[in-house]
């Protein structure tokens, strides 16, 4: 695990940064056509993380892709519009589905690991924030801490998580009290 570096937000794509689409009772993942609008407080939390000297990265996972119901084209599409609107330094996704057994499909650690290998991150100084015992699971395996965003999705709920959070703004707040309680942005030198 590398612990020098520095600290790295990794934010779960539906349900923290847009809204999470619910289609037939089931979860289901945005097309260019639904993503049409961020979370409320979604844009000043990334940019007060961002000047702060965090890096953000959506970690995301999209088996849709997998199952043939959307198109990878359009998920790109939601992901560009996503890093036009909003300073994230890069999106790690998953297309594949629990039976596929990657090691990046989340609750396996495998985009945050990459993350932090290719960006060298500190995953000891950085946090996971998610909205589904997945991200939280991921996060944790990583060696991050983690800000569990509840929502009433009818599933597994995670038990163990660092803080709580109504949206990405109170996560934020609580990331960075928790940077400057560690002393601040650590850079790597």
């Amino acid at each position: 695990m590398n612990t020098s570096g520095r600290p790295a937000v990794f934010l779960d794509r539906d349900g923290v940064l847009i809204p999470q689409r619910v289609v037939n009772g089931r979860l289901a993942q945005a097309d260019a056509g639904s993503a049409s609008d961020l979370l409320p407080g979604v844009s000043d939390a990334c940019q007060r993380l961002h000047e702060n000297g965090m890096l953000l990265f959506v970690v995301t996972n999209q088996p849709d892709i997998a199952r043939g119901t959307i198109a990878l084209a359009d998920v790109e599409a939601v992901h560009s519009w996503l890093t036009e609107r909003l300073p994230i330094d890069r999106v790690y996704m998953c297309p594949h589905d629990d039976a596929d057994a990657c090691d990046c499909r989340k609750p396996r650690p495998g985009m945050l690991l990459t993350a932090a290998r290719e960006w060298g991150v500190s995953l000891r100084a950085s946090t996971m924030v998610g909205d589904r015992w997945r991200d939280i699971e991921a996060g944790q395996r990583a060696g991050c801490a983690t800000v569990y965003i509840p929502r009433d999705y009818g599933e597994l709920q995670p038990e163990f998580f660092d803080a709580t959070a109504a949206d990405l703004a109170e996560a934020a707040g609580w990331i960075l009290a928790r940077q400057a309680a560690a002393g601040g942005v650590q850079q790597a030198g």
